[in-house]
C-alpha cells in the first residue's frame, strides 16, 4: 500500500515541475483484506451501522492510496495541489461483505476540456473471484485556460430539507484518520488559510458518505449514486439534507446558504 505521507510530501516538492498534456497509461492493482475494526471506524465517521456489509462508499477509501499514488506519478501532468474533486459516481452489481478479499484496479482516463481549464477520471474497480462488482468514477478539475462553454446553472432555490445536519470542526481530521486523505485543507483553519480557505472544509466523499448513510436500508442491491460536488462545507457548520423520492430511485441534496453536493440515486 502506498506511503501517503510521502505522496503528499511528493506532490509538495515536484507540483511546480508538472507539466504536459496528456494522462499517463500508469495504472495499479492490489488485493486488500477489509480489516473490520477499520470498516467500523469509517462506519462511525460517516453515519453507518456496524456489520459485516461494506458501505457503498467504502471501497473508495481502499482505492484512494494508489489514486494519490497514480497522480503524483511520473507523466503526470498536473500539481496535485490545486485539483478539485468536482463529481463521484459509483456503481455495484451487489453488496459487498467484509470476508471477501477485493481485487482492486485504478487508471486514469479521459482528460478533456472544461469551461474552467481541464478535467479527468480516476477510475477505480473491485472485483470478488474475478467478477468486476463496484466501480468508482471520480472526476477531477484542473482550474487553467478552459474552452469557454457555458456552465449549468445551480437550482435556484434550495429544496425542502428533510433533516439538518451538524458537522463539528474535527469532522475533517477524523475522516482523514479513516481515509488517509490528510489534505491540509480539511485538518485545520490554520492549515486550511495557507490555501486560501478561511476556516477547514469537509471532505467531499465524507458528505457523499454521509448522504448515502442516510439511505441505509434503503438502497438496492444493485445501484449507482451519482452526486456532484458544489460548495466546500465549512467546518465547523451545519447543512439541510433533503432528500425526494423519483421514478428510479432518489434525488437528494446538501444546502446551507448555497448548495454543497446534489445528487442522484437509482437501481
Amino acid at each position: 500500500m502506498a506511503n501517503l505521507t510521502w505522496l503528499y510530501a511528493k506532490a509538495a516538492l515536484t507540483g511546480f515541475t508538472r507539466r504536459g498534456s496528456e494522462l499517463p497509461t500508469a495504472e495499479k492493482s492490489f488485493r486488500v483484506d477489509v480489516d473490520r475494526a477499520h470498516l467500523a471506524a469509517y462506519g462511525r465517521v460517516c453515519g453507518f451501522g456496524v456489520g459485516d456489509g461494506l458501505p457503498l462508499t467504502y471501497p473508495h477509501v481502499l482505492a484512494f492510496p494508489a489514486q494519490v499514488e497514480l497522480m503524483t506519478g511520473r507523466g503526470f501532468p498536473f500539481p496535485l495541489p490545486g485539483l478539485v474533486h468536482v463529481a463521484n459516481r459509483i456503481t455495484r452489481t451487489r453488496p459487498l461483505h467484509a470476508g471477501e478479499p477485493l481485487d482492486v484496479h485504478v487508471s486514469l482516463a479521459n482528460l478533456r476540456p472544461h469551461e474552467r481549464g481541464q478535467q479527468f477520471d480516476v477510475r477505480s474497480t473491485a472485483s470478488v473471484d474475478g467478477e468486476e462488482v463496484w466501480v468508482d468514477v471520480s472526476t477531477y478539475l484542473r482550474r487553467g485556460d478552459g474552452s469557454g462553454e457555458p456552465a449549468g446553472k445551480d437550482r435556484a432555490e434550495p429544496p425542502t430539507p428533510t433533516g439538518r445536519w451538524r458537522v463539528p470542526g474535527d469532522t475533517g481530521r477524523r475522516y482523514a484518520q479513516v481515509s488517509g486523505d490528510r489534505n491540509p485543507i480539511h485538518l485545520h483553519a490554520l492549515t486550511a488559510r495557507a490555501f486560501g480557505f478561511p476556516r477547514a472544509i469537509a471532505h467531499g466523499m465524507w458528505s457523499k458518505a454521509r448522504c448515502v448513510a442516510a439511505f441505509e436500508g434503503r438502497l438496492p442491491d444493485a445501484c449507482t449514486v451519482d452526486v456532484r460536488f458544489k460548495a466546500p462545507i465549512p467546518l465547523p457548520g451545519a447543512v439541510d439534507f433533503s432528500a425526494t423520492p423519483t421514478g428510479a430511485g432518489w434525488r437528494f441534496a446538501l444546502w446551507s446558504d448555497r448548495p454543497h453536493l446534489e445528487g442522484v440515486l437509482h437501481a
